[in-house]
């Protein structure tokens, strides 16, 4: 038998949701059947797979010791994950970071150890902010993240309750994604609002752009500001005003101007002709634009975070575009 106090960061959350994530060497049928027979109870009383929990609840669980996984207090994976760690903002809710090119947001089968999400985590370890030994079922997570291959602000949340809060507002879409980005040829339209079709094809991680509505679609709109153009090149600036996969790079692609060394949508000629192969694109702006209450993360609103030293805006601006892979 076991009992789980119920911490902040636990509240909110239904009974099966923080059993899965508090004990889960416990299969989800025993733990179903023994929600039914009383044998799990919460403030010794029989609770249901759906019973919210709130802090301060007691959950006992009378269920054999094997499913309650010994802890490891010598180490943790995270602590593997290289400490280099860019912050563009940070208080005791959040951290928004500047995730290099190159580095993923999350372990993959091609890397487990050093991602974003473990560097978070052992900064917030070293830092005294996080210990798996004090939480039942939160761990530090990403509210969005970046492809391997683009830069640019994520944001991590180090608290329940922020993240949430995130999770919805993203969803709701109350916070502006700008990113700047280089894209091959000069626009006729120096600004305005591109808007298309896109299909996603899971298999190949690649998505098509359409001008009208087709089966299983999803409408995209990307709202952009050319900045700068040289050699027939332009800087610009892109809002997301909606966030589908691979939008920018996609959108650009279907009216003729793909990102400069973008591989998947891109020329390959164009690019390899003058020898580049990262693409340049980069989320350099977020600003937090909360139409609804936003609880304690509600200080957040109307503020804007940038990204500064954007590898390739200063170069392209002062014509002096190097290649990032030399």
């Amino acid at each position: 038998m076991k009992s789980f106090t119920i911490s902040k960061n636990d509240s909110g959350q239904r009974l099966d949701k923080f059993i899965s994530k508090a004990v889960p060497a416990l299969p989800k049928s025993l733990m179903y059947k023994y929600i039914r027979t009383k044998r799990i109870k919460i403030n010794s009383k029989r609770g249901d797979i759906s019973t919210k929990l709130a802090q301060g609840d007691v959950v006992d669980m009378y269920i054999n010791d094997e499913f309650f996984a010994p802890a490891d207090d010598e180490h943790y994976d995270f602590l593997s994950a290289s400490k280099k760690i860019d912050i563009v903002y940070e208080d005791e809710n959040i951290i928004l970071l500047d995730k290099k090119v190159g580095l993923l947001s999350h372990p993959d089968e091609t890397e487990y150890n050093d991602t974003l999400i473990t560097r978070v985590k052992r900064y917030l370890y070293e830092k005294g902010e996080y210990n798996p030994k004090d939480e039942h079922s939160f761990a530090p997570a990403l509210v969005n993240r970046i492809d391997r291959n683009t830069g640019g602000i994520v944001i991590a949340a180090k608290n329940a309750e922020s993240l949430r809060i995130l999770n919805q507002k993203l969803k709701d879409r109350e916070l502006e994604k700008y990113y700047l980005c280089v894209v091959h040829g000069i626009l006729k339209r120096k600004s305005g609002t591109l808007t298309g079709w896109l299909i996603k094809d899971e298999k190949k991680n690649k998505v098509r752009v359409f001008e009208n509505r087709m089966h299983d679609s999803k409408e995209i709109q990307t709202k952009y500001s050319v900045i700068s153009e040289r050699d027939g090149l332009s800087l610009v600036e892109v809002e997301l005003l909606t966030g589908r996969t691979h939008q920018i790079r996609a959108h650009f692609s279907s009216i003729g101007h793909p990102l400069l060394g973008d591989g998947k949508y891109g020329t390959n000629a164009l690019n390899k002709a003058l020898g580049y192969k990262k693409q340049f694109l980069y989320s350099y702006r977020l600003k937090f634009t909360f139409t609804t209450e936003a609880g304690i993360l509600d200080y957040l609103n109307g503020k804007s975070f940038s990204v500064e030293d954007v590898w390739f805006k200063t170069e392209f601006l002062n014509g002096k575009l190097t290649n990032p892979d030399t």
